[in-house]
C-alpha cells in the first residue's frame, strides 16, 4: 500500500508541475513576452516619428515652394514616419487588448492614447504649415510643441509601459523557477522513498517466500526508476530553460531595444538641432546624455567622448573584465551568453563609435556655417553619410537582439518539447509499476496461500 500511495504522490505530483509549466509557457509565449516587445517597438516608433517629422520639415525646402527639396530623403522621411506611426497604433491596440484588467497599465494606455492623437495634431500642423509660404517658422513652432509633448508625456509613459510589461515577465518567472525548485525536491524525496519502499518489499518478499527476487516487482522498480529519472529531467530542462527564456536572453532583448529607443531619440536629436537653433545647447546635451546611456564614461563630453570610448573599448577587447564604461551596451556584454553574440555586440559597438565620430563632423560643418552640407550628412542617404553609417550601426544592434530572440522562441519550444516527452514517458511509467506491483503481490499472496 504504501508503494501505491508514493507512486499516486509521484504522478500527482508530475501532473501538478506539468500542468502549470505549461500555463507558464502559454503565459511567457502569448502575452508577457509580446506585450514587452510590443511596448518596446512602441517607444522606438514615438522617437523614430518625430526624427521623420523633423526630418520633413529639414528636407521640405522653401516653404510653399519646395524650392531646394533634398528630394531622396524627404520622400524616405515620409515613408518612415507613415510606417512609425501605423506601428505606434499597432501597439497602442496590443498593449490596450493585453492590460484588460490591469487598471494602473489600462489608465497609461489610455492616457497614452489620447496624448499620441494630440501629438499627431500638432505633427499634422507643422508640415500643414509647412506647405504654405512663410510656414517654415510656424511650423517650427508646432513641431517643438509637439516634441515637448513627446518628451514630457509619451516617452515617460512608453517607458513605463516596457517596465510594467517586463516586470509582469519577471515576476511570472521568479513564481515558477520559486516553485520548480520546491518540485524538485519534492520529487526527489518521492522518488527515493518510493524505489527504498520497492527494494525493502522486494527483500521483504524474497525472505518470506525464499526466492531470490519477485520479476514483476524487479520490473515495478525499472518503471519506478525510469520515471524518476525522467520527471527529474522534465524538472531540470524547466528551469534551465526558464532561465535561458527570462534572463540569458530576454534580458539582452529587453536591454538591446531600449538602446534601439535611445539610438533613435539621439539620432532625432541631431534633426531637431538643425531645425530648431534656439535649442542647440540642449539639444547637443540631450544627445550627450543619450550617448551616455548607452555607452556611459565619466565626465566625459563631446569633445573628449570618442577619444575615451576608443580607449576604453581598446581595453574592454583586452580584457573582458574592465569595467571603464557603463550603459546598455555594458549590460549586453555582461550578458554575452549564446555563439555569436558576442561578435554581433563587438560589432555593434564598433559601428556606434563610427556614428558617433559623423556626430562631431556633423557638428563641425554646423560651426563653420555649412548647414546645407550638414543637413545633407546629417539626413542624406548616400553611402558616406550619417544616416548611412547610423542604419549600419542599427543593423548591427538588430542582429545581436535577432540572436537573443531567436534562443527565447528555442527555449520556449525545448521547454513545451519537455513537457510533451517526458511527462507521459513519466506517468506511463509509474502506471505500469503500479500494475507490476499489483500483479506480482497477487502472484506471491496466491503462493502463499
Amino acid at each position: 500500500m504504501a508503494c501505491l500511495l508514493l507512486g499516486a504522490g509521484l504522478l500527482a505530483l508530475l501532473t501538478v508541475t506539468a500542468t502549470g509549466l505549461s500555463g507558464t509557457w502559454d503565459a511567457i509565449q502569448h502575452r508577457d513576452a509580446p506585450r514587452t516587445v510590443a511596448a518596446t517597438q512602441l517607444n522606438l516608433a514615438l522617437n523614430d516619428m518625430d526624427a521623420q517629422a523633423a526630418n520633413i520639415l529639414l528636407s521640405s525646402g522653401d516653404s510653399g515652394t519646395g524650392k531646394g527639396r533634398l528630394g531622396e530623403s524627404y520622400t524616405n522621411a515620409n515613408r518612415i514616419y507613415k510606417q512609425a506611426q501605423e506601428t505606434i497604433s499597432s501597439s497602442l491596440r496590443t498593449l490596450g487588448a493585453a492590460s484588460e484588467g490591469d487598471k494602473v497599465t489600462e489608465d497609461t494606455v489610455v492616457a497614452l492614447t489620447d496624448d499620441f492623437a494630440q501629438y499627431q495634431e500638432l505633427v499634422g500642423r507643422a508640415l500643414e504649415n509647412d506647405e504654405h509660404s512663410g510656414g517654415k517658422d510656424p511650423a517650427r513652432a508646432d513641431y517643438r510643441r509637439a516634441t515637448d509633448l513627446l518628451a514630457q508625456r509619451l516617452l515617460p509613459q512608453a517607458r513605463q509601459l516596457v517596465d510594467a510589461n517586463d516586470a509582469v515577465y519577471e515576476g511570472e518567472y521568479d513564481a515558477a523557477h520559486s516553485d520548480l525548485i520546491i518540485q524538485i525536491t519534492a520529487e526527489a524525496v518521492l522518488g527515493t522513498l518510493l524505489l527504498a519502499a520497492l527494494v525493502v518489499l522486494q527483500l521483504h518478499l524474497a525472505r518470506c517466500f525464499r526466492r531470490i527476487f519477485n520479476p514483476a516487482l524487479f520490473a515495478a522498480t525499472l518503471c519506478a526508476l525510469v520515471a524518476l529519472v525522467c520527471g527529474g529531467q522534465l524538472l531540470s530542462t524547466s528551469a534551465d530553460q526558464l532561465t535561458i527564456a527570462r534572463h540569458d536572453s530576454f534580458d539582452s532583448v529587453v536591454a538591446l531595444s531600449r538602446s534601439k529607443a535611445i539610438g533613435y531619440d539621439a539620432n532625432a536629436d541631431e534633426s531637431r538641432f538643425l531645425l530648431d537653433a534656439t535649442r542647440r545647447d540642449a539639444l547637443e546635451k540631450s544627445f550627450l546624455d543619450k550617448s551616455q546611456q548607452l555607452y556611459g564614461l565619466k565626465d566625459a563630453t563631446l569633445a573628449t567622448y570618442d577619444d575615451r570610448l576608443a580607449t576604453t573599448w581598446d581595453a574592454y577587447q583586452r580584457d573582458h573584465a574592465n569595467r571603464q564604461f557603463t550603459g546598455e551596451y555594458r549590460r549586453e556584454l555582461d550578458n554575452i551568453t549564446f555563439p555569436g553574440e558576442r561578435e554581433a555586440a563587438e560589432k555593434t559597438v564598433a559601428a556606434y563609435a563610427v556614428y558617433q565620430k559623423d556626430d562631431r563632423t556633423f557638428r563641425q560643418l554646423i560651426a563653420e556655417g555649412k548647414v546645407q552640407e550638414a543637413t545633407v550628412f546629417c539626413i542624406g542617404w548616400a553611402s558616406d553619410t550619417s544616416n548611412a553609417h547610423f542604419g549600419e550601426w542599427m543593423k548591427a544592434l538588430d542582429q545581436v537582439t535577432a540572436i537573443n530572440s531567436s534562443h527565447h522562441d528555442q527555449a520556449i519550444a525545448t521547454g513545451r518539447d519537455a513537457i510533451g516527452i517526458k511527462t507521459p514517458i513519466a506517468g506511463g511509467a509509474l502506471l505500469l509499476a503500479g500494475l507490476l506491483l499489483v500483479l506480482g503481490l497477487r502472484a506471491r499472496l496466491a503462493e502463499f496461500v
